[in-house]
């Protein structure tokens, strides 16, 4: 990352307005006259997150000229699909910290989470048709089934040391980096200039792949406070990520060995030897490296776009992407 690259605030600061109408219509929208909702809806969207995805749709729409109102709305929608993704991935993984908090679910239980983002999810569809773009409803109603898949192909890849690095990459683009391409892409379908579409989506996509590659790594190279989750959660989830992977392959035939049972049995009791293994293996630069590929393809998918403070912002946010704690 080039030492003048502005800070996550830097660029923030740059659409405080928009982003500040982008607030002010989700904490319109999260209104229900079921106070459980209110009170659960709240607490997950005040809980500390950064909201990169609406910051991204916002973003791209200055970035392509539009001039409009729609942005907002479409930025919520996207807020409010990320929002319920969370809700229901805590609970299908047992998850108790998120972004340092208690989960929704730790504190209200499973069901009320479960169906506050299905009510987020309906929400999301109510708001779409309010910005009457077929487009729009196509691209967002694809996107929230291939998060589902991806959703759906992570269960599957619950506690099997054999997966693939290409079935990984499938599940992290599913799961993960289609919402940010989506986001991305939002802005282009506002412009009403289809050239716009294709790049954007390119680049929301890739930066995806990155976000998600270092945040698989900050499971073994950070710690709770970082990451606002507990360290080694993926190993105790059964989830065989990027750097369980390198390290399988790059070990000892026992250190293998002892992270595939590690997986099998979704158990972090050896996390302490595993963390040394992954680190011996050479996986921390390794997923470092593959991460900063996809950030410089996510920087090239911008290269048709005219030049300006927003597209800069665009290119700012692909490096420091690779610059969290890790």
């Amino acid at each position: 990352m080039s030492n003048s690259a502005p800070s996550f605030a830097a660029i923030k600061e740059l659409i405080e307005t928009d982003i500040n109408a982008t607030n002010q219509l989700i904490y319109q929208e999260l209104k229900s006259d079921v106070a459980l909702i209110n009170q659960l809806g709240f607490y997950i969207v005040n809980s500390g997150g950064k909201r990169l995805r609406p910051l991204l749709v916002l973003l791209a729409a200055n970035a392509v000229g539009y001039r409009g109102q729609a942005h907002h709305t479409a930025a919520a929608i996207i807020e409010f699909i990320h929002t319920a993704t969370l809700l229901h991935d805590d609970v299908v993984d047992d998850s108790d910290l998120r972004r340092g908090e208690k989960t929704a679910n730790a504190l209200f239980g499973n069901e009320a989470s479960v169906l506050t983002g299905d009510f987020l999810y309906s929400r999301a569809f109510q708001m779409m048709v309010r910005v009457d773009s077929m487009a729009v409803m196509q691209l967002l109603a694809n996107t929230t089934n291939l998060i589902a898949e991806g959703e759906v192909l992570q269960l599957m890849n619950v506690n099997e040391p054999d997966l693939s690095e290409d079935d990984y990459f499938e599940v992290i683009r599913r799961k993960t980096a289609i919402l940010f391409a989506a986001a991305c892409e939002l802005g282009g379908i506002l412009s009403q200039d289809e050239a716009l579409r294709q790049p954007l989506h390119d680049y929301g996509l890739n930066l995806g792949m990155a976000f998600q590659v270092v945040d698989d790594l900050l499971d073994y190279f950070s710690d709770a406070e970082t990451m606002g989750k507990n360290v080694g959660d993926d190993l105790a989830e059964g989830k065989p990520t990027l750097p369980l992977m390198y390290a399988m392959q790059h070990s000892n035939d026992d250190d293998a060995q002892l992270i595939r049972q590690a997986i099998v049995e979704g158990s972090k009791e050896n996390i302490g030897k595993i963390l040394q293994i992954i680190e011996k293996s050479g996986a921390h630069q390794y997923c470092r490296k593959r991460a900063e590929d996809f950030s410089d393809q996510a920087k090239a998918a911008l290269a048709s776009l005219d030049e300006s403070p927003f597209k800069q912002a665009l290119m700012d946010l692909a490096d420091l992407a690779l610059g969290r704690q890790s």
